[in-house]
């Protein structure tokens, strides 16, 4: 693990770290805060998985976690959102896939899957890193995200129950099998077999059985990508089937920006860090 920078912010810090991926086979990049109470011991973790285009930094720079998340001795993890690299396959034109577009999954098809494990890599290999080098208490982990990161958060609460006490959303993908946006990427990084994206896609998880204890998800009323890209009504009616607890907050004209999420954000961290530290 390389270090690129580290600052102090509201008593704790934030750093910004390089390790080589063998899930992905490239460098990846990594944002870690860590709150002025892991002094004392181990802390809570809370993953943060970022949206479509994004990096480690755009949370981290625009997200305004860290106030709060020292206050509540919270350690915030933000991995990329991809593979990087010039030996990484990409449509550079298409910004729904490819780079900036990892989609959470691990990909099957060629020539994708060489590089595009990024559930492997959150589930697996970052995990095992941050437990070596970070004063991390794994038996109290949190995960949350936005857009395709709340995608990527909720498929992999649900799939890991026993792994995260928290899970949370902020206009989260959920239903990404037939939202405009994400189906197509499901199909170059898994195939025509659509039977194969259902590990990939909440509303389809929890009609497979799938649970947990309860999530809590914001959404804009003035996103523009709210009925095909979003479908909330959709995760609704699968959690009301399920009798999964769905805290759906539908927010009056905000949108889908990071002025959404920095808003709400310390919602979200006191929901965690109820549920972690107890």
């Amino acid at each position: 693990m390389k270090t690129t920078s580290i600052d102090k912010s509201y008593g704790g810090t934030q750093g910004v770290y390089i390790n080589r991926s063998e899930a992905c086979d490239c460098d990846m990049t990594f944002a870690v805060f860590v709150p002025p109470r892991a002094a004392e011991g181990k802390r809570p973790v809370l993953w943060y998985l970022s949206g479509l285009t994004c990096t480690h930094a755009n949370v981290m720079d625009k997200g305004e976690y860290r106030r709060l998340a020292a206050e509540l001795g919270l350690i915030v993890v933000c991995p990329d959102t991809s593979p990087r690299g010039d030996h990484v396959p990409d449509e550079p034109d298409n910004w729904q896939f490819g780079k900036g577009a990892g989609f959470y999954v691990d990909a099957t098809e060629p020539p994708f899957s060489a590089n595009y494990r990024m559930y492997s890599y959150i589930t697996d290999e970052l995990p095992r890193l941050l437990a070596a080098e970070f004063p991390v208490d794994m038996d109290r982990q949190g995960i949350f995200g936005h857009s395709m990161g709340g995608h990527g958060a909720i498929t992999i609460a649900l799939k890991n129950p026993d792994r995260f006490r928290s899970c949370s959303a902020f206009a989260p993908i959920s239903h990404p099998s037939v939202s405009g946006w994400s189906k197509p990427a499901l199909r170059k990084y898994l195939g025509a077999d659509e039977n194969t994206w259902r590990a990939y896609d909440t509303c389809s998880l929890i009609e497979d059985g799938h649970r947990f204890p309860e999530l809590l998800v914001d959404q804009g009323t003035a996103d523009s990508f709210l009925e095909d890209g979003l479908r909330p009504d959709e995760l609704r009616q699968a959690c009301e089937a399920a009798g999964i607890p769905l805290r759906l907050r539908m927010q009056e004209g905000y949108g889908h920006s990071y002025f959404f999420i920095s808003t709400f954000m310390d919602d979200h961290l006191r929901w965690h860090a109820q549920r972690l530290e107890n």
